[in-house]
């Protein structure tokens, strides 16, 4: 990897182009920093690269993956309910792009290569994290204490809302703090009448509507940008064209590209970063071109990783050095620990009354009941859950079900709704373990002769009795509104990894014998050198993170963005 690219000296380099990347640039380029967006993936266009218009009979296999295509490409990606016919090109092919873990300790990572990345297929689920989530580790001993509390990210959290477009409610929880929101998507009828029954019978739990990063009506920023309100048409994992839900390609790149100070580059494989032991300091990224193979250098004075939390830590322990050799800022020997996802698990049931009820569209979001184990009811472990979920009304499919008949009694059968359900989808926190960790395999290597990630990483007892819980509840919730639970998990979790909320492995911290990253998300070593994806995080709350990523990484751009005014970094 002899050529360097020499970039403007004011300049930065950002790895990946996802949710955080999308983010970092804006803030950057909004301050008159040239910056570089280096995207390992290919090429994506907002709107002409999507799959949502494609109408259902221009669909092939009905929209299935044959199982022979699954088997032989998706294995592992094939756990993720996004992959389809329409949607597998975001999706990447696991025989292509091998990971080895233990036998006896599966790991699903669900991976999407190209510009945008799995901000294209998120779920959309916007929480904060709280003063509580903040201030966990340093209360039960797990982990280590964050170097920031929620008074320190509160101000970007609202900054990020505002851009984005979160839609919510404000309900004055301490435990799940109010945001920025646009109006909430209603619940339905019969999802109130759950709410209310709920309420009743279990004095401190709450159903609130879901908070999604969906316009449910689009502001003056959001409309500058050509994104428009929600079509609540629930064909988000093919991609938005009307740009309704918030992703890099809808907002934040477009956002970033507006200013004149950002450049793109697709399929560049990061190899690792280029440290001078001099000075301390990053001075470039090693890439490989994804399909020539050919290795160049691109020099920058700050270097921003965003490659998501396996993708960032690989490349930082790929970047060994005599002064670094255990990969480069890992003088504490966390570099790769602490792996942590939310585990999951719950229960469904059928729902009575409301025949004569329907509601109109398809919203990108249910309801939502916040945390309430160890806020006001005790448990057994530490920490908590909160649960996703929705009662929702089947379709005339239901007339094509075991048992629906044929002839006229199916034809009867189908000019009318089928039967209610309720789903409550749990999603607990994991601790931070050391042992739970990412490490370079020893002898194999891809396709561009990196050496391939290892995970190991496994659920402790604190997860399991929180997993027995969380079905315990579900189960407890929809009885006592009326259900009948026909779906009751025993509290067996799905693998680590099937939450898609992976995190932890570059943890933030105050003191560097126990950490890899400040306050500000800055290499303890190398300080300028940011890690702003979930790789950060020192703890993961119950809440989905990604919220918490990009207010972390808007954070860290404008921090940067002061030290090189300064001439400090």
């Amino acid at each position: 990897m002899s050529t360097a690219t020499r970039l403007p000296r004011r300049s930065v380099v950002i790895v990946g182009g996802g949710l955080t990347a999308g983010l970092a640039a804006r803030q950057l380029t909004a301050a008159g920093i040239q910056t570089l967006v280096l995207e390992r993936g290919k090429m994506l266009e907002h709107g002409a690269s999507y799959t949502d218009s494609v109408l259902p009979w221009e669909i092939e296999n009905a929209n299935m993956i044959p199982e022979e295509e699954l088997e032989r490409d998706y294995p592992i990606q094939r756990g993720c309910y996004a992959l389809t016919e329409v949607t597998k090109q975001y999706w990447v092919k696991d025989r292509e792009q091998p990971y080895s873990m233990p036998e006896d300790k599966p790991f699903d990572w669900y991976r999407g290569n190209h510009l945008g990345g799995r901000s294209i297929m998120w779920g959309r689920q916007t929480y904060r994290m709280s003063e509580m989530d903040f201030e966990a580790n340093a209360k039960d001993g797990h982990g280590v204490d964050w170097p920031i509390r929620y008074a320190d990210i509160a101000p970007w959290y609202s900054h990020v809302e505002k851009f984005i477009g979160v839609s919510g409610s404000r309900e004055g929880l301490a435990q799940l703090p109010d945001g920025e929101f646009l109006p909430p998507f209603a619940l339905n009828d019969a999802e109130n009448d759950f709410a209310d029954k709920v309420a009743k019978n279990f004095p401190g739990r709450r159903v609130i509507p879901g908070r999604c990063a969906h316009l449910s009506e689009a502001r003056p920023e959001h409309l500058e940008l050509g994104r428009m309100q929600c079509q609540v048409r629930s064909l988000c994992d093919r991609g938005c064209s009307f740009g309704a839900y918030h992703s890099s390609l809808s907002s934040s790149l477009p956002a970033a590209e507006r200013t004149g100070n950002l450049t793109i580059v697709t399929d560049a494989i990061v190899h690792s970063i280029v440290h001078d032991p001099a000075t301390g300091r990053a001075t470039g990224v090693r890439v490989i071109d994804a399909h020539s193979k050919k290795g160049s250098v691109y020099e920058a004075k700050v270097i921003f990783l965003c490659a998501s939390t396996i993708g960032t830590t690989q490349i930082l322990l790929n970047s060994r050095t005599d002064a670094h050799p255990a990969g480069l800022g890992n003088g504490s020997d966390m570099l790769g620990r602490n792996l942590m996802d939310h585990i999951m698990t719950g229960a469904a049931g059928l729902y009575p009354g409301f025949e004569d009820r329907f509601y109109r569209g398809r919203r990108p979001t249910g309801f939502y009941i916040p945390r309430f184990r160890n806020v006001s009811e005790p448990a057994e472990f530490v920490r908590g859950f909160g649960f996703q979920g929705g009662v929702m009304r089947s379709g005339w499919k239901s007339a094509w079900s075991a048992g629906a008949g044929i002839g006229a009694p199916q034809k009867e059968k189908a000019r009318k709704p089928g039967a209610w359900f309720v789903f409550l989808s749990g999603f607990g926190e994991m601790l931070p373990n050391p042992d739970n960790r990412i490490t370079l395999h020893p002898s194999k290597s891809d396709q561009w002769g990196i050496p391939q990630v290892h995970i190991d990483c496994v659920h402790s007892e604190n997860e399991l009795r929180m997993g027995k819980q969380i079905a315990a509840d579900g189960k407890a919730m929809i009885e006592a509104a009326g259900g009948t639970v026909i779906m009751g998990w025993t509290g067996a979790l799905s693998n680590p990894g099937k939450g898609i909320h992976e995190m932890g492995t570059a943890r933030m911290g105050k003191d560097p014998r126990t950490s890899v990253l400040n306050r500000f998300n800055q290499l303890h070593e190398v300080p300028n050198l940011f890690v702003t994806d979930g790789a950060a995080m020192t703890s993961g709350g119950c809440q989905n993170p990604s919220i918490t990523y990009m207010a972390l990484s808007a954070r860290a751009a404008h921090h940067a963005s002061e030290l090189m005014k300064a001439g400090t970094i």
